[in-house]
């Protein structure tokens, strides 16, 4: 196996999680006496350039078919959205005459708050019924994979954008180099490219193994994007550390000869701290194994203690990270008996390899369970907030990541 983006030999092993199924893709009802398809979780750090990597087992147009399942639920998320729309016109001054595209635009959660204010939009989304979501709010969207055949039939239709956004695309990109060259081409001379992904110190510092899964190919640090980049004539100017996903970057790209923005001191700062922490260091990424192994086994100490005391034991979020968690844990139905998903389009379905039924939070209302895992801790305290509830007959949260909480 080779990296991804440098083309150097892999030797040095991160982690291995063993084998789990995609972790995006839910069961049917009908499908659960049949077998099931798992792949390996290995992943290896690049010793030259420094970019965490899995093999791709599963091809994306695999992954992202009809039955992937990802629309936008989260209040939350729906509002971080919004704000960052308001801030990025605000920033760059993006009106009626300006063009927008975003790099797997899900259902148009995003967009739609663009062209709420009447700024023209351009969708790229693979997952045709996802896309379709978004076509029936009036968004333009595209049903293909980006790279750079697309950016060059964009660029014959004359479509450059002033503004391109990836939030949470990068990581699931099997060809960074392809991606970020489409990127190249498609952004106008003066244009800004924002993208979004979770920053791989943040992932080592807060043990959040459970962000890795067979559609993440790649886990980045600072360095290294700024070097995919340099590799394609782009240059990042400037970046946001913000709290999603754990801990994730927001990094602002332009064309490296366009000279109208000047290099920011967050850019030279967060290079400094990573340099000194050792993240150019093949020793940093030693012994990330044992802090996940002390996760698996307090989390199953804990279910087996309940099991014992015949507690019953709930989870909330159907997320790719929980299913992460449970199959690595080898968490099956006879340990959690449920998770709640607000999502209609996962309830009635069941989690892969664990084959937990996912429900709608009436269940849960029913069941009164004593204990609530959450799996999507990144929104934890929106999760609480909604659940507040349960504390009625003395219910708990627990939370795995970093270490086993009990609330």
């Amino acid at each position: 196996m080779r990296c991804r983006f440098c083309n150097t030999e892999l030797k040095f092993k991160f982690l291995d999680l063993n084998s789990a199924p995609p972790s995006n893709s839910f069961l049917t009802k009908e499908q659960l006496d049949k077998p099931e398809a798992f792949y390996p979780l290995k992943i290896f750090v690049c010793e030259k350039c420094f970019l965490v990597q899995l093999k791709e087992h599963k091809k994306s147009h695999d992954i992202f078919s009809d039955s992937y399942a990802y629309y936008s639920f989260s209040s939350s998320w729906l509002e971080y959205s919004r704000l960052y729309v308001n801030m990025i016109t605000e920033k760059f001054n993006y009106n009626q005459d300006s063009h927008i595209i975003e790099i797997a635009s899900n259902d148009g959660y995003l967009l739609q708050y663009f062209k709420n204010r009447n700024i023209p939009v351009l969708g790229i989304e693979p997952a045709a019924n996802v896309a379709e979501a978004a076509k029936k709010k009036g968004i333009d969207t595209i049903t293909e994979f980006f790279g750079k055949k697309l950016a060059t039939e964009l660029v014959s239709k004359n479509k450059k954008a002033n503004l391109i956004i990836g939030n949470n695309v990068f990581a699931y990109v099997p060809d960074v180099n392809d991606f970020v060259s489409g990127i190249k081409i498609a952004l106008k001379g003066n244009g800004v490219v924002t993208l979004e992904f979770p920053h791989l110190m943040q992932l080592i510092e807060q043990n959040q193994f459970d962000t890795i899964y067979h559609e993440h190919y790649s886990y980045f640090s600072f360095y290294t994007s700024c070097k995919i980049f340099e590799q394609h004539a782009l240059e990042i100017f400037d970046l946001e550390q913000i709290h999603t996903h754990g801990g994730s970057l927001r990094i602002y790209g332009k064309h490296k000869e366009d000279k109208s923005k000047n290099i920011s001191n967050n850019v030279i700062f967060l290079l400094q701290e990573e340099k000194d922490k050792g993240l150019q260091s093949i020793g940093y990424y030693r012994g990330f194994e044992q802090k996940v192994g002390k996760v698996k086994t307090d989390l199953l100490d804990f279910l087996l203690q309940q099991k014992k005391q015949k507690k019953k034991v709930a989870a909330y979020g159907a997320a790719a990270k929980g299913n992460t968690l449970l199959n690595y844990c080898g968490i099956k139905n006879d340990l959690i008996d449920f998770v709640v998903d607000a999502s209609p389009h996962k309830q009635g379905k069941y989690l892969r390899g664990s084959h937990i039924p996912i429900v709608d939070e009436k269940i849960l209302k029913k069941e009164k369970p004593d204990y609530i895992l959450i799996l999507p801790w990144n929104l934890k305290d929106e999760i609480m907030l909604q659940l507040k509830y349960v504390t009625n007959w003395n219910a708990k949260f627990v939370l795995p990541i970093p270490t086993l909480q009990i609330i």
